[in-house]
């Protein structure tokens, strides 16, 4: 069983997970201010960690959102409306001395790419040979996968497979399609996105039509990606997936408009996990327990005093 850690905009998870069945055992899921100080933030991180049963010198595998050097394990959040209190810090060091049982190296792994990784080898889009994912969170996620390899360029492919560095309408698009655009947009501080999607449920047009026209807007230009990489699957995941009875009408909208329609199960499938949950965590073990390869450190230099 590897361990893992699953950090997001909101929590931290931490689990042991078989990388082979996706089996995921021992979870922990704790709350997380990702506006707190370095400290705050390190302090939940290692103490939902150091509650897994690991021996010492186990190789650990971490899913995190970018802005992030994932080889070198140092983050680089800056202006993204979360971890901006982290920014430059060596994240690899610190959980090789922070926590209660030293690991032998800690695997960094963009945490849309675990997902899309864990559901292509044991979830929902099993079996496609090209698909992509999106998470919804705090902003937009993105991976896009061939045969079981994520691709950061290529027809279709964003730049460095980041949906968050395309734009709508000339503007980056988490402008538009983000927790904090949502919220701005909406004009309502007290009110979180799960708050506006309840008030659409309930019948207020205005939520409504906002996250009709959020959607739909990123399935325009998230369309023609998905048909020129050939994709056969979408899944989305994240927190505002859990509103999947307001995201998919209008998403599926706006995939259409832009040339994938999603609407034939045997050519085009779009599917939906909720939250990242499981698969993250069977991707990040996938990704520790990746053999290093031939020459290559198990730890940058500079990681270990």
């Amino acid at each position: 069983m590897i361990p893992v850690l699953e950090i997001g905009g909101t929590h931290v998870t931490a689990a042991l997970v078989d990388p082979l069945d996706g089996r995921v055992t021992g979870r922990t899921r704790t709350p997380l201010d990702a506006d707190g100080d370095a400290g705050t933030i390190l302090g939940t991180v290692r103490r939902c960690a150091d509650g897994l049963p690991v021996p010492p010198g186990a190789r650990w595998g971490v899913a995190v959102p970018g802005p992030f050097d994932y080889a070198r394990g140092i983050a680089l959040f800056q202006g993204v409306g979360k971890f901006d209190a982290l920014y430059g810090m060596d994240m690899r060091a610190a959980l090789l001395h922070g926590l209660r049982q030293r690991p032998g190296d800690v695997v960094f792994l963009n945490d849309a790419h675990a997902f899309l990784t864990g559901e292509w080898s044991t979830g929902t889009v099993r079996g496609h040979r090209r698909a992509v994912g999106i998470t919804l969170g705090t902003g937009v996620g993105s991976a896009f996968l061939a045969d079981g390899r994520v691709l950061d360029h290529g027809p279709g492919v964003p730049p460095e497979g980041r949906m968050d560095l395309t734009e709508i309408a000339g503007r980056p698009l988490e402008d538009t399609v983000s927790r904090r655009a949502i919220r701005a947009r909406y004009g309502d501080p007290a009110a979180d996105v799960h708050d506006i999607a309840g008030r659409a449920r309930a019948g207020e047009e205005r939520a409504r039509r906002l996250l009709d026209d959020v959607f739909t807007a990123l399935g325009v230009e998230l369309g023609p990606r998905l048909a020129d990489f050939g994709a056969t699957a979408l899944v989305v995941g994240g927190s505002m997936a859990g509103s999947w009875d307001l995201v998919a009408p209008a998403l599926s909208t706006g995939l259409a408009t832009g040339g994938w329609p999603p609407d034939d199960p045997r050519m085009r499938a779009m599917k939906h996990t909720g939250s990242v949950g499981d698969a993250a965590l069977v991707g990040a073990a996938r990704a520790a327990a990746t053999p290093i390869s031939a020459g290559a450190p198990a730890v940058p230099r500079g990681a270990r005093p």
